[in-house]
């Protein structure tokens, strides 16, 4: 787990969440000690929550948000505000097989209710950020409920969570629960388009609707890799596991973890597309291989299907722990053709 005083980097809020950002911040002086930013993955809530901190922690707000200019704007964005912690997962190199650290342990929520009591070196808030707040143990959890239940004056706890139902029902009670907003269609396409993809329709429907991950979509070497994979996925009966497997060997140790979440997030998808033409359904996230998975749904067979997807949200789940990136791609694919031929291939 990482510890630091401020991000170097800009945190303006996202032009979805500009004004109800404002409007939350214009009553900040009866704000709660607890907030629970969440909601689903690639939405900008980190980025929020950093803007939220920004002003809390500004000393000359303006309509609700930071002025951008006071000593305490500036040492935010350097990443030097001493009022300011920030507590994300630590990455690390792998040594080996040994998974890098992700969950928030006591030592470091300890820490962090330590500097909650200091005296503010501004005379004004102190502000914590924990992203993603699910990522506590139980021992971190309750050593955090402490602090909501005796908070300091003038102290605020933001966390940041994809799923706040893995929190404690205690921490939760205690924090002020706010969904993200989301942006509607054309809203995040015409911000997509401004930040350089060509095709922000696409991007988004693969990307789920998440207009954070529609961007990362647009990179060109990202829809190369994701193109080659399904264009395997769509000739099942051809496919072989090992030979297909050997490309997560191909690229340095270090990426292949990323490189296996990459294609179990794209098998999850097309697993999804394919169960859903089998019941009726439509393409949502590969709108661009609608021909490919109808030449495939006739074959399929739902039950399978749908057993395969539980596996693979099952397995994405745990990528985090020590693991064999091929292996694991091995023996997905091949569940995966089993699933789709009904047999060995």
């Amino acid at each position: 787990m990482s510890e630091t005083i401020a991000p170097t980097v800009d945190c303006e809020p996202l032009p979805w969440q500009r004004e109800a950002a404002r409007g939350w911040l214009r009553d900040r002086e009866h704000w709660p000690h607890g907030w629970l930013l969440h909601g689903p993955a690639g939405f900008g809530k980190r980025t929020l929550a950093l803007y939220i901190a920004r002003t809390l922690l500004c000393e000359s707000p303006r309509e609700g948000g930071a002025c951008g200019e006071c000593a305490g704007c500036r040492w935010f964005a350097q990443g030097q505000h001493p009022d300011f912690r920030l507590l994300e997962p630590l990455v690390e190199e792998e040594e080996s097989d040994k998974a890098p650290a992700t969950v928030v342990k006591i030592d470091q929520i300890r820490a962090l209710g330590e500097f909650l009591q200091l005296t503010s070196h501004r005379q004004g808030a102190k502000v914590a950020l924990i992203h993603p707040a699910e990522a506590m143990n139980a021992a971190a959890a309750n050593a955090l409920l402490k602090t909501l239940e005796e908070p300091p004056p003038r102290s605020y706890l933001l966390l940041v969570s994809d799923q706040p139902g893995r929190l404690p029902a205690t921490v939760r009670s205690r924090c002020r629960a706010v969904p993200v907003p989301r942006p509607g269609t054309r809203e995040a396409e015409d911000w997509l388009r401004q930040q350089g993809s060509g095709n922000p329709a696409l991007h988004l429907a693969q990307a789920g609707g998440a207009p954070l991950r529609a961007l990362a979509c647009s990179d060109a070497d990202w829809q190369e890799a994701r193109q080659s994979l399904l264009a395997t996925l769509s000739r099942p009966r051809a496919l072989s596991p090992v030979a297909v497997g050997a490309r997560i060997d191909a690229v340095a140790k270090p990426q292949r973890k990323e490189t296996l979440a990459r294609w179990c997030d794209w098998l999850c998808a097309w697993t999804h597309d394919l169960a859903a033409l089998a019941g009726g359904g439509e393409v949502r996230f590969n709108p661009d291989f609608r021909e490919a998975l109808l030449r495939l749904v006739g074959e399929a067979d739902r039950i399978r299907l749908q057993r395969f997807y539980r596996i693979l949200l099952e397995q994405r789940a745990l990528l985090a722990h020590p693991l064999q990136p091929r292996l694991v791609a091995e023996s997905l694919l091949l569940q995966y053709r089993e699933a789709v031929c009904g047999d060995q291939g």
